[in-house]
């Protein structure tokens, strides 16, 4: 048997978590719904819409965590909404979005797009958080292969830098790709990506790096611990926590 390819696997674990959450009564009309960002996420944002345009879902309304999501939502008839608005009042019923890497203990890192500030507020306020992922995203310890990002202001850059290296951490300012000069995020700030020679305790590591004053978010993921669907090569998928 042929083994899937990785994004044959980031599909695959897309699609798998929208059904099962739509068969198990977890994804039902009239939800708010977090929508992530990324090559995992977009076809779960893809599947839900399938559900929507077949009539098995109805009054769906999407909170996204970046411009790349709500361009996806446009094209595919998904009503987005903004935090703001009255019906979603500050919290959502579910988010589902990838990760970059997940442990054994459901920790991420999340933020290979820059779009970790509103992922968080997202997945931080909702009642259910599910990660899809492809299996070379489930890790035994997270800080040493995948670099963490690190969101911060960018007239902080120097202290900033300087707080993380004093955490340990190897820093690098994250450049943008067919531009010149640093990426910047949908929020107008900067990144810093760092890594661990070892790895660290990401529970305790969000917390550290969030009170680095200009840091305004960290992409440890740690305290709205999710369920996932983590796809195989052989074609399974792994449902953790559900």
């Amino acid at each position: 048997m042929k083994e899937l390819s990785q994004n044959e696997q980031k599909i695959l674990a897309a699609r798998t978590a929208v059904e099962t959450l739509v068969e198990k009564g977890l994804i039902f009309s009239g939800m708010k719904i977090g929508l992530g960002t990324g090559s995992t996420a977009l076809p779960a944002v893809k599947r839900l819409s399938e559900f929507i345009a077949d009539g098995t879902l109805s009054d769906i309304k999407a909170v996204v965590t970046s411009f790349q999501t709500e361009n996806a939502c446009a094209d595919w008839n998904i009503p987005v909404y903004s935090f703001k608005a009255r019906c979603i009042e500050g919290h959502l019923d579910l988010a589902i979005d990838g990760a970059d890497e997940i442990d054994v203990n459901n920790n991420l890192i999340k933020g290979g797009g820059a779009a970790l500030l509103r992922e968080k507020i997202v997945a931080y306020n909702s009642s259910r958080f599910v990660i899809v992922a492809d299996s070379s995203k489930a890790v035994q310890t997270l800080g040493t292969k995948f670099a963490l990002p690190v969101e911060f202001i960018p007239e902080a850059y120097v202290p900033v830098k300087l707080a993380l290296e004093k955490l340990g951490a190897s820093v690098v300012l994250r450049e943008g790709v067919r531009k010149c000069g640093p990426v910047i995020t949908d929020n107008g700030n900067q990144i810093a990506d760092c890594l661990w020679k070892n790895p660290v305790d990401p529970v305790a590591f969000e917390d550290a790096i969030n009170g680095i004053t200009g840091v305004v978010e960290t992409g440890f993921f740690t305290k709205n611990k999710p369920s996932a669907f983590i796809a195989k090569a052989d074609g399974s998928v792994e449902v953790r926590g559900l």
